[in-house]
């Protein structure tokens, strides 16, 4: 099982990132309308330069009296943990883990190719023991 495995079993492609100068008004909207809960700070939309969490958001504004207009480069995490698509399974999870993080970016290369979150990773593990109990279930049955 390899980072890859779970980034295809994702189903898309999209990799939301923001730009350094975006205001955290602008990081607020991307955040709901996509649902998502963390963004990647990226000029290029391949070069990652940082990472902009709900955790951020909460733990960097909360003293800020009129946080809206400040830059997301302001509240952006720069040393990210970051895994790569040939990266076990394991090995993302043991960085989630450690780290206390929930969203890991992919890299290859140097070049962003996703976000996993620990719902990314959970749902993963979690269709991929339901289909070995199937499996199991079959044998057993003699199918």
């Amino acid at each position: 099982m390899r980072v890859s495995d779970v980034l295809a079993s994702k189903g898309s492609d999209a990799v939301f990132t923001i730009l350094p100068e975006a205001s955290i008004r602008e990081l607020l909207d991307v955040l709901a309308e996509r649902n998502i809960g963390a963004v990647v700070v990226s000029d290029d939309g391949e070069k990652m330069l940082g990472i902009v969490s709900e955790r951020d958001i909460v733990r960097k504004l909360r003293d800020v009296d009129n946080p809206r207009d400040m830059p997301v480069t302001s509240i952006m995490t720069t040393d990210v943990q970051v895994c790569a698509p040939e990266d076990s399974f394991g090995s993302l999870m043991l960085v989630m883990t450690e780290h206390r993080v929930r969203h890991v970016p992919v890299l290859d290369d140097g070049k962003l190719v996703g976000v996993l979150s620990i719902g990314d990773a959970v749902k993963y593990r979690t269709d991929q023991l339901e289909f070995e109990r199937d499996q199991l279930n079959k044998y057993v049955a003699g199918g």
